[in-house]
């Protein structure tokens, strides 16, 4: 009965990995499971308590029983609300704030993983690493740099793990990813026909990543994990599409093929656990993540008279960055185990001059909390809350020279994620 049940759930789940608001710094998904979301993700690489080490660390599968499956969803609610201070967009630049740029998103994973041997592990995993929605009221004064912004990953990710002796484990894995991204805006702020036609760059992509682990045990209560993720390199294929009053009125104004290169960043994790004792165990994370592969995004035609010519570039000048996460575990009962954990997260974005209104982000705090319920001897269910504090996110982007207006202000952020992830021996 529960080879049946496990057989329905992943076609479903691989199905419903969608885009989501990022709760990580920048525009990546840290939500791969639910139950780190207590610890603030905090010993994310070594403390292999479920399926969902495969994708934190694969070498983590060979701490597990001999087959599992682990299931959660994620549920982020995002508020990015912009107030103006002096911008300029143009005389037909539009009006008001955009509202609240941030919506729901709900974030499902899966994973499986399996003994081929005493030694020996397989597995898979279903997720969304990175992930983006922006949507601002349509018209609003930066409608010219961006109305909405919706990045899609989906990711599959087979791995193997092995056990080297009782001390020493090791695994890796390959991603196959696709990538999925609408970007949508008003032409320009010149004219009345100009502010009132929508330029919307629609494209995706399929490619290969990969990734390695390690697990420590380095006494009985200590366990040490390290973890690289590779840089996914995207070339993304679609269409520009113009519509509204002056479309097709020029060649730059006519819809057509087009094309846009992204390397999503390689990550690293550093991460420790230790129990202090019978009832208290303390978690760390130390990791990177390279941005810098992104340091801008040429939009390119590749048909008509316009083939070759670049009609659009997001300067993002992303800097690498880092996050720090520190948590702890508290063993109530023999059946109920209290998370929490506290994160310090660096965003890429540079300076307000390089804040893009698609990507209003800044360096974020976590503060969170969760529980596990020892379900019976085979069954494990995690709940998670974490609460995202972001400071003042003050923009000054000048795009006026190319007709997209100047947006000037502060934006107001936070987050929040509520999670819950199912896991089960069998």
């Amino acid at each position: 009965m529960k080879m049946k049940t496990i057989a329905r759930l992943m076609p479903l789940l691989a199905f419903g990995v969608a885009s989501g608001q990022a709760a990580a710094a920048g525009f990546q998904l840290l939500e791969q499971n639910a139950s780190g979301i207590g610890n603030a993700y905090a010993g994310s690489a070594a403390v292999a308590e479920n399926a969902s080490t495969i994708f934190f660390n694969p070498a983590g599968m060979t701490q597990l029983k001999d087959r599992e499956i682990s299931v959660g969803l994620a549920v982020v609610r995002p508020t990015f609300k912009f107030s103006d201070r002096g911008s300029s967009t143009g005389v037909l630049g539009g009006a008001g704030n955009g509202g609240d740029a941030g919506s729901w998103a709900f974030l499902p994973n899966a994973y499986l993983s399996w003994a081929l041997s005493k030694d020996l592990y397989a597995g898979v995993g279903l997720g969304a690493p990175f992930g983006l929605i922006t949507e601002y009221d349509d018209p609003w004064l930066g409608g010219a740099q961006a109305i909405k912004f919706d990045i899609k990953t989906y990711n599959i990710n087979p791995s193997l793990a092995y056990r080297l002796n009782d001390r020493v484990s090791i695994g890796g894995g390959l991603s196959l990813q696709r990538i999925e991204v609408d970007y949508r805006r008003q032409a320009t702020v010149t004219s009345a026909a100009l502010a009132a036609t929508h330029a919307t760059f629609s494209a995706d992509d399929v490619s290969l990543g990969w990734n390695l682990g390690a697990l420590f045990t380095l006494s009985p209560t200590t366990k040490v994990g390290v973890s690289y993720r590779s840089e996914v390199r995207h070339k993304l294929e679609g269409d520009l599409k113009i519509d509204g009053p002056a479309a097709g009125a020029t060649a730059g104004l006519t819809t057509g093929a087009a094309k846009a290169n992204v390397d999503l960043p390689a990550t690293f994790i550093l991460s420790v656990t230790q129990n202090l004792n019978e009832r208290w165990e303390m978690l760390g994370d130390l990791s990177w993540t390279g941005w810098s592969s992104i340091p801008k995004v040429d939009i390119v035609r590749t048909s008509g008279t316009l083939n070759g010519a670049t009609v659009q570039t997001l300067e993002t000048e992303f800097r690498d960055t880092w996050r720090y996460a520190l948590g702890a575990n508290y063993r109530y009962t023999e059946a109920v185990k209290l998370k929490f954990g506290v994160a310090y997260d660096q965003s890429p974005v540079r300076d307000p001059q390089h804040r893009l209104v698609s990507l209003p982000d800044n360096n974020r705090t976590w503060l969170t909390t969760g529980a596990q319920v020892k379900v019976n001897k085979d069954s494990v269910l995690d709940v998670g809350v974490a609460y995202l504090y972001v400071p003042e996110s003050h923009i000054d982007n000048n795009q006026t020279a190319l007709g997209r207006g100047r947006v000037t202000g502060v934006y107001d952020a936070r987050v929040w994620i509520f999670g819950a992830q199912y896991s089960m021996a069998f």
